[in-house]
C-alpha cells in the first residue's frame, strides 16, 4: 500500500491489529506487531528489517528484537486470527500446500538441498506446509510448520556427525523436540491444531505430494475428515465391482480367509477403460481469461495400495471417488483425485472443490510479492515462525478489505 492507502485504513489496521494481538501480556509488544505488520503492508521493494525500521520511522533493533527474540506465542496469535477469519470467509475447505525460500547460507534452519517449488528444481531452500481456509471468493493461512530435512535431526541415521548437527540446530536455536517428520504428518499435526483451536474442517484438499500417501488420507478418515486430493496416475485401485470371495478349502492347511482375488489397476488403466463415454464436460468457474472448462471423469473405486490394505485387512475397502481430468485433445487422463465426498455430489461441485486450491497460489503470491513473506533474513527458529505469523496477519487484514463492501476494489 501506499503512504495514503494505508494512512486511509490505519485506524481499521490498529483496531484489528489489537484485536489479533490481544494474546500479547505487554502493550509495547501489541504496539510492536502492529508496526511490523504495517511495515508488511508499506509499499517498498524489501520487506526484511532494516528497510522496513527505515520506512516506519522506529528503530530497528526494537523492531527485530521483538521478532527475533521476544518471547511471544506464534500459535496464540494464528488461533486467535484463525477463529477470526473462520467466521469472515466461512471456508468451503482447508487446503493443505507447501511454500518454498531459496537461500545462498546454510545456517537458516531447515535449510537443505531439496525441491525447491519456486524454482521448479532441486535447490538449496527453505520448505514450510500451511493450512489454508478458503472459498473460490477469499482465502487465507491461518497455521505454519518448518519442514526439518533429515540431514537437520541428529537421531536419524543419515546423520553422520550428530554433535556437528546439534551444534547447528543450537545456533538455530531450534526446540529441542522437533525433529525430521514427514510433510503429510505436520498437516495433520497442524488440522490437529486447529480442532483443538475449536474449529472443525469441512474438507481437505491437497496436491498429490501429501495425497499419495496412503497414511496421510488414513489420517483425515480416521478423523472424519472428507476429502478431495491429487494422486499420481500408478495409484492402485480396484474396481467398485470388486469383492473379497474365499478360495476353495483343500482339507489341508489353514483355511482361506475372504479376501480381494482382483489385481489392483492403475488409475490411468481405470479411466482409460470406462473410455471417453465416462468424461463430461464440466465448466468449474471464470478465470481471468473466462469460463475455465475440461473434461472429467467420476469412478466410484477402492484404493487398494499396501498400507490401506493393511489397515482394512479382515474387512471390505472403502469406496470411493476417482476424478480424472482429460482434456480435449489430451491422448489420456492429465490429472488425478480421489475424494471421500458423499456420493450424491453433483459431478460439478466434485471439480469445483478439487480445483480450488488455486486460491492458495494466489495467496502464496501476494504473501511473497507483496508482503515480504519471503524477506526475512534471520537465522532462528521462533524470528522465522513470528515473521510468516506477523504475514499471515498481513494477508488476513487485506483479505478483509476486499470482503468489505465499503472499500473501494482497487484495495
Amino acid at each position: 500500500m501506499t503512504p495514503q492507502e494505508l494512512e486511509a485504513v490505519r485506524a481499521r489496521l490498529e483496531t484489528f491489529a489489537a484485536e489479533v494481538f490481544s494474546c500479547f501480556a505487554r502493550v509495547d509488544q501489541r504496539r510492536w506487531g502492529e508496526r511490523y505488520v504495517r511495515g508488511l503492508l508499506t509499499d517498498g521493494a524489501r520487506k526484511s528489517m532494516e528497510p522496513m525500521a527505515a520506512r516506519l520511522g522506529v528503530d530497528r533493533q526494537g523492531l527485530q528484537q521483538f521478532l527475533t527474540d521476544a518471547p511471544w506465542s506464534h500459535q496464540l496469535v494464528l488461533a486467535e486470527l484463525a477463529w477470526r477469519m473462520d467466521a469472515a470467509i466461512d471456508p468451503a475447505a482447508w487446503v493443505i500446500d507447501d511454500v518454498s525460500f531459496p537461500k545462498d547460507g546454510q545456517e537458516s534452519p531447515g535449510v537443505a538441498a531439496q525441491y525447491c517449488g519456486a524454482l521448479g528444481k532441486t535447490a538449496n531452500c527453505q520448505v514450510a506446509p500451511s493450512v489454508h481456509l478458503v472459498t473460490d471468493a477469499a482465502s487465507c493461512p491461518v497455521n505454519w510448520r518448518l519442514f526439518v530435512p533429515e540431514q537437520w535431526d541428529p537421531t536419524t541415521p543419515q546423520v553422520e556427525d550428530p554433535a556437528a548437527v546439534a551444534a547447528r540446530r543450537c545456533r538455530a536455536r531450534i526446540p529441542a523436540d522437533i525433529g525430521h517428520v514427514p510433510k503429510w504428518q505436520l498437516a495433520i499435526d497442524m488440522l490437529d491444531e486447529l480442532s483443538s483451536w475449536g474449529l472443525q474442517a469441512p474438507l481437505v484438499v491437497a496436491d498429490e505430494g501429501y495425497g499419495q500417501d496412503g497414511a496421510f488420507r488414513l489420517a483425515l478418515t480416521e478423523r472424519g475428515i472428507p476429502y478431495v486430493v491429487g494422486v499420481r496416475s500408478d495409484t492402485a485401485l480396484l474396481g467398485i465391482e470388486a469383492c473379497r470371495t474365499v478360495a476353495p478349502y483343500t482339507g489341508t492347511g489353514r483355511r482361506p480367509v475372504p479376501r480381494y482375488r482382483d489385481k489392483p489397476r492403475s488409475a490411468q488403466q481405470i479411466v482409460t477403460a470406462a473410455g471417453r463415454r465416462a468424461l463430461h464436460t464440466v465448466r468449474w468457474r471464470t478465470g481471468s481469461k473466462g469460463p475455465l472448462r475440461s473434461r472429467f471423469a467420476a469412478l466410484r473405486v477402492r484404493p487398494a495400495g499396501v498400507r490401506i490394505r493393511r489397515a482394512h485387512a479382515g474387512e471390505d475397502l472403502p469406496v470411493c471417488w476417482l476424478l480424472a481430468e482429460w482434456p480435449s485433445g489430451q491422448s489420456e487422463p492429465t490429472k488425478y483425485w480421489l475424494s471421500t465426498l458423499p456420493v450424491d455430489i453433483a459431478l460439478r461441485r466434485l471439480v469445483r472443490l478439487a480445483k480450488i486450491r488455486w486460491r492458495v497460489e494466489h495467496d502464496y503470491r501476494e504473501l511473497k510479492t507483496g508482503l515480504g513473506l519471503d524477506h526475512f533474513e534471520g537465522r532462528t527458529w521462533s524470528g522465522w515462525h513470528h515473521h510468516v505469523t506477523l504475514a499471515s496477519v498481513a494477508h488476513a487484514f487485506c483479505t478483509l478489505e476486499r470482503l468489505n463492501p465499503k472499500v473501494p476494489a482497487a484495495v
